[in-house]
């Protein structure tokens, strides 16, 4: 087969998936399609091979992130249930409750954020600033939560009381990660094997951070709708490795029946590294810090300290170990968050 009809087979088998997604309620929050661009000030200092950005920071909702692609599925199923406000939760400084605030205000709902303290940090920036500042500036109500807490109840028990007041709650799991949200990413697998196919772009490996599994499984689900060999990699910043994977992959395989494109899941296709989560979710490793710094210097781009700081810090690691070595095209998917950077200020504030 050549280049040509593997790239038309490509692009008539992500417009079939893509017609699929059209059947779905869907609201307009996100500017699509996300620019995918090379790093190649990054690719020459690491002297692996050439690593692109897929910049989901540029998805345009209150600063952007991979948020807003679930959120164009979920806040469109929350009105056509009728929903006249909307409930989530996330640790402190969530990207995800952010970008629910600001979406639920163009529609025109209320928002009610539940912020689970995940790290135990007092310091008035991290609680404070940087994503719980755009919370209030969004017009969200703010809830504070112990860790360990219930997340799941308490949300159900906010409903409940709203109820009571007579409101109309729907409510949005931690991340936007249910069949619903995953289909954002599953249009995102889409829109980056189209962008591919026109640039005549062969990507060997698609790498991202890993955390509540929405994203991930929406990768997982979208790339074997469209029969891509493309390898996928997480890098968990959370969870240890088994548990990531079976998160991901149980909804992965929950989001493509929710799809009803007829494929199924391979447990294989689930891979998560999780040597970078450091000490825990939300806390800081040296490696993070680096990521992050090199990041800016070199290519001028911001990346967040929870989430895709450490998912870079992975990537770099693994392309100075050889893991990709034989591989000439490796996407690294930006899942937005500079946000939180004002929520740990006290790590880059200096040389």
């Amino acid at each position: 087969m050549n280049a040509y009809s593997t790239q038309t087979s490509v692009k008539d088998r992500c417009d079939a998936i893509r017609r699929k997604l059209a059947t779905f309620p869907r609201v307009s929050l996100a500017h699509l399609s996300t620019p995918l661009e090379p790093m190649d000030r990054l690719s020459a200092h690491l002297g692996g091979p050439r690593i692109w950005v897929k910049r989901d920071d540029c998805t345009g909702l209150s600063g952007g992130g991979n948020k807003t692609r679930k959120l164009e599925f979920l806040m469109a199923e929350a009105q056509a249930q009728e929903a006249d406000c909307v409930i989530t939760q996330g640790a402190t400084q969530s990207n995800h409750a952010r970008q629910t605030a600001a979406a639920a205000a163009i529609l025109g709902l209320d928002c009610h954020i539940l912020l689970e303290d995940r790290t135990g940090y007092t310091d008035p920036d991290y609680t404070d600033n940087g994503n719980v500042l755009l919370d209030y500036l969004h017009g969200a109500t703010v809830g504070r939560r112990p860790g360990g807490t219930d997340m799941a109840a308490e949300m159900e028990t906010l409903a409940d009381q709203l109820r009571a007041e007579g409101h109309r709650p729907y409510i949005i799991p931690g991340g936007g990660s249910n069949p619903v949200g995953a289909l954002g990413y599953v249009n995102c697998v889409v829109e980056l094997l189209t962008q591919a196919a026109d640039m005549d772009l062969g990507i060997d490996a698609l790498v991202h951070a890993t955390g509540s599994s929405g994203t991930q499984a929406g990768l997982v689900a979208g790339l074997a709708a469209v029969e891509s060999d493309v390898h996928l990699l997480g890098i968990g910043v959370r969870a240890p490795r088994e548990k990531q994977e079976t998160m991901v992959y149980d909804l992965a395989c929950k989001t493509m029946e929710h799809l009803g494109a007829g494929f199924q899941i391979e447990r294989e296709s689930v891979r998560a590294n999780c040597d970078y989560v450091g000490p825990g979710y939300g806390l800081p490793t040296n490696e993070m810090q680096d990521a992050v710094r090199l990041l800016a210097r070199l290519e001028g781009l911001l990346f967040d300290p929870v989430y895709s700081g450490k998912g870079l810090a992975g990537l770099i690691d693994l392309v100075q170990r050889g893991a990709f070595a034989g591989q000439k095209n490796i996407v690294f998917l930006h899942t937005g968050g500079s946000a939180a950077l004002f929520g740990y200020s006290h790590l880059f504030s200096s040389n």
